[in-house]
């Protein structure tokens, strides 16, 4: 770590973790919660943790790993995933991944079909490609919508994307809590202490979790290899997207960014991270990790 860290970075797995998948933090996942979704979701009151490991139905079906998976009190599901590089079927994983709570609620005998509202939310340490020239949308709400009418026609499968790259405002632009949010998600890790701006109750126990020295070393040694796998592979990513720049050939920068994914999988592997794990980080298939 430098020296001046101070916070950890809610992009690391440990960090995400931490912040948001603890009991002890739930009020945290809550409030940012309803500031994403509380105009379509009303306000949650109350959530629950389910397991983050979901099987598929048969033995040899692919299963999901989710970063956070919870419920609230009205047994809607609410998927949470922090995504810290780009993977080129993201968007697929994301509708895949929303295909496991709704096949959960299918009853046994007797059953009418209706279903609790699903949402998938997904922190973004990257821009879309067909976005990268929008400057100003980084919000995303995406809802299956009639294109004859323009109008939605099921609103019980919603996906929200942020685009963090794309949100750039300052400490002193700060307006709504939802801003505030946004901004310590950017920035947590380059902050020395609290911002004045930033009283509210939630943000003050976001910040005591987030702060290093409460950490217990067992709880240090894991951020540390969390941190070390983040950065490895935002250095692969980078120096793949270089190198494939440099050839000048869009195949080139594709190319360049498989070799990296690869590369830094051989490196986890080798630091005793897990198959999953690796999978989840890099988007490589596990059949692909266990041959490296």
């Amino acid at each position: 770590m430098r020296v001046q860290d101070k916070y950890i970075i809610p992009f690391t797995g440990f960090g995400f973790n931490k912040l948001f998948g603890t009991e002890t933090n739930k009020d945290i996942l809550i409030d940012f919660l309803n500031e994403l979704l509380r105009k379509d979701e009303g306000e949650i009151t109350s959530i629950s943790y389910l397991s983050k490991e979901q099987l598929g139905r048969a033995i040899n079906d692919r299963k999901a790993i989710f970063d956070i998976y919870c419920e609230n009190e009205k047994g809607e599901k609410f998927i949470v995933e922090i995504q810290k590089a780009k993977q080129n079927y993201f968007k697929d994983r994301s509708i895949y991944y929303s295909t496991f709570p709704i096949q959960q609620q299918a009853a046994k005998g007797n059953w009418n079909f209706q279903l609790k509202s699903v949402y998938t939310v997904g922190i973004l340490d990257f821009i879309f490609n067909e976005d990268k020239d929008d400057k100003e949308v980084f919000h995303h709400e995406v809802q299956l919508f009639d294109k004859q009418t323009q109008k939605v026609f099921y609103d019980k499968l919603t996906y929200v994307y942020l685009e963090m790259p794309k949100f750039q405002k300052t400490e002193n632009e700060l307006e709504t809590h939802f801003d505030k949010w946004l901004f310590v998600l950017k920035n947590l890790e380059d902050l020395t202490k609290r911002p004045a701006i930033l009283q509210e109750k939630v943000f003050k126990k976001l910040f005591e979790q987030a702060e290093i020295a409460n950490y217990s070393d067992e709880e240090y040694t894991e951020y540390e290899e969390s941190l070390k796998a983040y950065r490895d592979l935002k250095n692969c990513i980078d120096t793949s997207f270089s190198d494939g720049k440099a050839e000048g050939r869009t195949e080139g920068i594709a190319e360049g960014f498989e070799k990296g994914k690869i590369e830094m999988a051989k490196a986890m592997k080798q630091n005793g991270i897990d198959i999953t794990t690796i999978a989840k980080v890099t988007g490589l298939p596990s059949k692909t990790i266990e041959h490296l």
